[in-house]
């Protein structure tokens, strides 16, 4: 016996592509427990291997290298076999490998109501589609939720904000406070009130009253949500569930909330405030609920929220949040517990920035929102594939540069544009209608490019078992960068048509699991594979 018979044989792709297809210390694990010379295990082994005959039919040679590698060169039959059997998956290859299978509520994007979304929104929404589709994929089953930040002073301001351009739509001499909201969007809502209303309130906002200016802050918020979710339905990204933090207030659901933390002992008066004690749970310091003025912190809402979120029987919890939210973590997480949930449940990837580039230096800023780029000048400037793809191009943990530049470019310095111009040559192909001859067999020999080809495809279920384990859409996206070179090395070398019946017949079965792959990983960050470019 070589030892330990419940050892597990891990393999990986050399580093050289001369060494074979794939290598494995397994002997080298052996070894100590064997107490005995890792070459020796390795050469028994490889004599079993080629004893076998069923498993020698699938490897073509195997080597000893080293201290006691095992360098593997599989058989055309295994690529051949491969191949098929991808092919026959379609599109369930990868899929459903979640193991337990979870209800994850992921709450994502959540911009105020009261401008449109700009870049850092647009890379929000791109992660957070990214890693609902990529749960869903595999097998989780998922909610969309947008928590709409409508209640306190900033709703107020934008609801006075709109009444002064509705104002001004009629002639009068009515001012956006100055601490209002001053982009030109903001008349866009206001004629969208008066197509709405008509002059119904004309005579009421110079100067407005109070349940005036609480009119327009309502339709003003219905307004400009209806405008934020459309250009994000145009984006792909979607939302089964839509929750207000008015209701939280005026449902009596915030103050519940604070009188079960005083219950339980994790608030506390102090200094005529209401504290939550985040210390016990891990926090720097106690955080303010209620100031002493009676009114509550954008805390005392979120205790609300998240209690009620992990009361609804969800196993896990998705929390994306912007770059400046990292020191919420902590509290966070000491609602859940507070709450008697297990804080594990939480998870609150934070999105760092991304800034837009053009000729070498910053983008300019947008003179329409009155704010940053936002996400449909984005979408209108460079595409929603493109903006999709680069968004989640790098970990959502890193801050970039959007190069506006190779984002517009139709070469191969832009990958969206390679990868989806190798899926729409793959189409062009198979479009002919080449016949692949049945019960060809394997090829006698393999080109370099259809190895490397066939490796490569063989490594999306592990791609997306880890993008999902890691909440990382921007695995898929290398994955896909790496797929499609070596499907482009692979159409320079090897022909289709016109080659042996064998060669035929495995070729068009490469082309047909590499199309399928590239189109179901373009669809998890949320880009189209087109036929034709």
């Amino acid at each position: 016996m070589a030892g330990g018979a419940d050892a597990v044989a891990h393999l990986e792709a050399p580093r050289d592509a001369g060494f074979g297809d794939l290598a494995t210390n397994v002997a080298m694990t052996l070894a100590k427990a064997a107490k005995r010379n890792p070459r020796e295990i390795a050469d028994e082994l490889v004599a079993r291997i080629q004893a076998d005959g069923d498993l020698g039919a699938l490897v073509q040679s195997a080597e000893v290298a080293g201290p006691g590698f095992i360098n593997l060169t599989l058989s055309p039959k295994w690529f051949a076999d491969s191949a098929k059997a991808i092919v026959a998956a379609g599109t369930d290859y990868g899929r459903a490998q979640a193991d337990p299978v979870e209800r994850i509520l992921i709450e994502f994007v959540s911009a105020n109501p009261t401008g449109p979304p700009h870049v850092g929104h647009a890379r929000q929404a791109a992660y957070g589609d990214g890693v609902a589709r990529i749960l869903e994929y595999a097998g989780h089953n998922v909610t969309r939720e947008y928590y709409v930040n409508d209640w306190g002073r900033q709703m107020q301001l934008f609801g006075a904000s709109v009444a002064a351009r509705y104002g001004q739509l009629f002639g009068l001499d009515t001012q956006v406070p100055e601490d209002g909201y001053q982009g030109d969007y903001v008349i866009g809502i206001a004629e969208l009130m008066r197509d709405q209303v008509g002059d119904t309130y004309a005579g009421r906002v110079n100067p407005p009253d109070d349940e005036v200016l609480a009119e327009f802050a309502t339709r003003g918020r219905d307004l400009m949500l209806g405008t934020m979710t459309a250009e994000l339905e145009r984006f792909r990204v979607r939302f089964d569930a839509f929750f207000s933090e008015t209701t939280l207030h005026e449902g009596g659901i915030v103050e519940r909330g604070l009188e079960a933390l005083i219950a339980s002992g994790d608030a506390y008066e102090s200094e005529g405030a209401l504290w939550f004690r985040t210390t016990t749970y891990g926090d720097e310091k106690d955080r303010v609920l209620r100031r002493s003025d009676g009114s509550t912190t954008y805390l005392a809402a979120d205790v609300a929220y998240h209690l009620d979120k992990a009361g609804r029987g969800d196993d896990r919890l998705l929390d994306v949040l912007g770059a400046d939210h990292h020191g919420y973590i902590a509290r966070l997480r000491a609602v859940i517990a507070a709450g008697g949930f297990d804080p594990d449940m939480l998870e609150v990837p934070i999105v760092q920035l991304v800034s837009l580039t053009e000729g070498g230096e910053a983008k300019r800023m947008s003179k329409r929102a009155g704010t940053l780029v936002t996400l449909g000048e984005l979408i209108d400037d460079i595409g929603v594939d493109a903006a999709r793809f680069f968004l989640v191009q790098r970990s959502h943990e890193t801050a970039f540069d959007l190069d506006l530049d190779v984002a517009r470019s139709q070469s191969n310095e832009n990958p969206v544009y390679y990868v989806q111009y190798a899926h729409a040559r793959i189409a062009g192909i198979l479009a002919q209608n080449p016949e692949a001859p049945a019960d060809a067999g394997a090829p006698a020999e393999l080109d370099p490019s259809e190895r490397a080809l066939l490796l490569t495809l063989c490594a999306w279920p592990d791609v997306v078992r880890e993008a999902e384990r890691r909440r990382s859409p921007h695995r898929v996206a290398a994955y896909l960068q790496d797929l499609a070179r070596d499907f482009h090395g692979f159409y320079h070398r090897c022909r289709v048509v016109g080659e042996a019946p064998e060669v035929v017949a495995f070729r068009l079965d490469l082309l047909r699991a590499t199309r399928t792959v590239i189109a179901m990983g373009l669809d998890l960050i949320g880009v189209e594979a087109p036929d034709r470019m």
